[in-house]
């Protein structure tokens, strides 16, 4: 397995989406918004069928342009949704709906009209790790040093705009500057995600492993970590399944996260007898009330 070219490359890019998504999901989960990647992946969908539009006018190579666009199409959409979330929670949920739901059916359309099959969208849907190319690999790998340099580097300013609104501006951060990277990272990790488990199931690459760590770790940075650790797992694990086994990529990833999940759950009881107490099980070690604040 590890001699074939195609594997190299979709382990690599493996071990790189489970590392990103896990830290941006720590970030969406202590904000509650765990559903955010999901309505991204919608959103980037019709980037994706957009960049396979244009670059079919262009006559470059068929899909050339998909991965760009979907970056594009995500960005813009997360931005839109975290500018819709300051307004309010009424009127955003109607508006995130819609736009949820209308990034998706303009994707279907517009790949339709670009000339696109159904295999080309389900690819996109539910990830095709045998379509990943040396450029989207090194696409790859820049998308997620970038979610990975901020979501580790900026960890406690961002905990702090995660954890309390109020506290972030008392202690004079640009919450609003902050808040903004936050849903950009979440684009970014969402496009780096795409390939290996899709559209539709990058949300459960970004969340799962997070609440599997939440169940064991006692501080954010713990549960960063540990959910990273479960991220490259089942990732890694997933994949090699699929080299011997004719399976999705991205559902077998899923599943396994979710198994592992019920496991430590089963499990738990035991793990806390043998855990020392922690009086604040939610923040970050760098964190803790009455700590200094190094943002």
């Amino acid at each position: 397995m590890l001699t074939d070219p195609l594997m190299q490359r979709a382990l690599v890019a493996a071990l790189l989406v489970g590392l990103a998504a896990p830290v941006m999901g720590t970030y969406l989960v202590q904000r509650k918004l765990s559903l955010l990647g999901d309505g991204i992946g919608h959103v980037a969908l019709t980037g994706v069928a957009l960049g396979w539009l244009v670059g079919n006018a262009m006559g470059l190579v068929e899909g050339a342009l998909a991965v760009p666009g979907a970056v594009v199409a995500a960005i813009i959409g997360a931005v839109v949704i975290e500018l819709v979330r300051e307004r309010g929670r009424t009127s955003g949920d109607v508006a995130l709906a819609l736009l949820f739901y209308g990034g998706i059916a303009g994707g279907v359309l517009l790949i339709s009209l670009a000339g696109g099959t159904n295999a080309n969208l389900m690819a996109y849907l539910f990830g095709s790790i045998s379509t990943v190319s040396g450029a989207d690999l090194w696409l790859t790998v820049v998308l997620a040093s970038i979610v990975l340099v901020v979501g580790v580097g900026l960890r406690s300013a961002l905990f702090a705009v995660c954890h309390d609104e109020e506290f972030a501006r008392a202690a004079g951060l640009p919450v609003r500057a902050l808040n903004i990277a936050i849903a950009v990272i979440a684009a970014l990790t969402v496009t780096v995600a795409m390939r290996v488990v899709g559209l539709l199931l990058v949300s459960a690459l970004m969340i799962v492993p997070v609440a599997v760590a939440q169940l064991v770790a006692s501080s954010f940075r713990r549960t960063m970590t540990l959910a990273m650790v479960v991220g490259v797992t089942v990732c890694l694990v997933g994949l090699s399944v699929t080299y011997w086994q004719d399976l999705s990529p991205g559902a077998t990833i899923v599943v396994l996260a979710t198994g592992v999940y019920a496991l430590v759950s089963g499990l738990r009881p035991l793990l806390r007898r043998s855990r020392p107490h922690d009086p604040h099980p939610q923040l970050p070690d760098d964190v803790r009330v009455g700590a200094p604040w190094r943002g």
